[in-house]
């Protein structure tokens, strides 16, 4: 006598639990917390939101359909670090020109100096740049140039991640610069 099949195969039939909702579900329910990453990251709202929806593209475009509901957040907060990431990248990159470029964009080349130097002693200019920078770019500059300490230590020290310390030194020298150009 064969026995009658009392339901599907359990090996064959996929648990609720595990199956990947639609993308309109995903995108309502982390929304919210991949925004409030991205712009914990960049501090600009057209900025975050303009990236929060590249990361549900890319989403669109590279989820795993097995893949399971608990790791679906992690993997979408892994495209949005792979995203402010990419948008720090473009934001910071530099473009080189060549000579010829820059002449032809009416560059006239280096100025003569000065008859005398700026300041009869550079260190005196130092530490008059550095009383006019707010106390963060202070500081880093301070331990970086002066006390000569890795941007580990740095960051050890102020109690910031290495990648925070090396914004901060950008921006701490792009401020130096722009006081010592008179600005």
């Amino acid at each position: 006598m064969a026995q009658e099949p009392c339901g599907p195969d359990e090996r064959t039939s996929t648990p609720h639990a595990l199956a990947t909702p639609p993308i309109g579900e995903l995108y309502e329910e982390h929304l919210a917390a991949i925004y409030r990453f991205i712009f914990s990251k960049v501090g600009n709202r057209e900025e975050a939101e303009d990236l929060t929806s590249q990361v549900f593209i890319k989403a669109v475009r590279h989820l795993d359909q097995s893949r399971h509901i608990e790791s679906i957040q992690s993997w979408l907060f892994q495209v949005a670090r792979t995203t402010v990431a990419d948008h720090w990248r473009r934001f910071y990159r530099i473009r080189v020109h060549s000579l010829e470029d820059l002449l032809d964009a009416g560059w006239e080349g280096p100025r003569e100096e000065r008859a005398g130097p700026r300041t009869p002693h550079p260190e005196l200019r130092v530490q008059q740049l550095l009383a006019l920078l707010p106390g963060r770019y202070r500081e880093v500059l301070t331990l970086r140039f002066l006390e000569n300490c890795s941007i580990a230590e740095t960051a050890e020290h102020m109690g910031l991640s290495e990648p925070n310390v090396k914004v901060l030194q950008f921006r701490a020298l792009k401020k130096a610069a722009m006081l010592d150009r008179g600005g």
